[in-house]
């Protein structure tokens, strides 16, 4: 059996996270802890700013005040070289399109954080496929695959690499209630299997159900 998820460590600490596209204020004053081993569901209205959420905790995009710290990093304070780096090191994704490569086999599509790391492992492939219940998946091409399926890739890639964050936009969005349910079950599996921390945003009262905390993205902040 494994040990239960440390939740001591906190893994990510957003402060004062505030963004804004010219006048309009999306999301001011955000407040996030996670801790290790925790899966938080972020929730709110369409067109608040979920996804943008994500895309500035990874530096993806510019914050207008506040900051994120990822393991006592202050994401906020690197260069966009370092940035990268702490992109490709500590951090998992899992996306509504899937974003499989169709030209790669499932196998090098799952390795590709470890490739990007310069650090190939065949066997933890092939591990983290059979813990996903893609075993035997390794030479298939992503056009073979059902929508579940290719999920299930996106999530092996995401943890293949053993991040500590795990940032998940929507990723069942695509998917029909019952293969939504398979998805988030493997998911919220391997977090716990693999100690990774994961905020999830979803619109979905399914998905968020399956997180150990729900919280509430308005204008103003973050609201439990």
């Amino acid at each position: 059996m494994n040990a239960p998820p440390d939740r001591s460590t906190r893994v990510l600490a957003v402060r004062g996270l505030t963004k804004r596209y010219g006048d309009a204020v999306v999301f001011s004053h955000v407040d996030l802890d996670v801790a290790r081993g925790e899966f938080v569901a972020v929730v709110g209205e369409s067109g608040v700013g979920k996804s943008t959420l994500l895309n500035c905790i990874a530096a993806l995009d510019s914050i207008d005040a506040g900051s994120v710290r990822i393991l006592d990093v202050d994401v906020t304070s690197l260069d966009e070289a370092a940035q990268a780096r702490l992109r490709r090191e500590r951090l998992g994704f899992v996306f509504q399109a899937f974003h499989v490569l169709p030209h790669l086999t499932v196998a090098d599509n799952v390795a590709l954080p470890l490739l990007l790391q310069r650090r190939p492992d065949a066997a933890r492939t092939r591990e983290v496929l059979a813990a996903v219940g893609l075993d035997g998946f390794d030479e298939r091409l992503p056009q073979t695959l059902s929508g579940g399926q290719l999920q299930r890739v996106a999530i092996a890639r995401a943890l293949v690499h053993r991040p500590p964050l795990i940032l998940a936009d929507e990723p069942t969005g695509n998917l029909d209630p019952r293969t939504a349910e398979r998805v988030l079950a493997v998911l919220h599996e391997q977090i716990r299997r693999e100690g990774a921390a994961c905020v999830l945003v979803t619109h979905s009262a399914a998905a968020a159900a399956r997180a150990d905390r729900v919280v509430t993205l308005t204008a103003s902040g973050i609201r439990s």
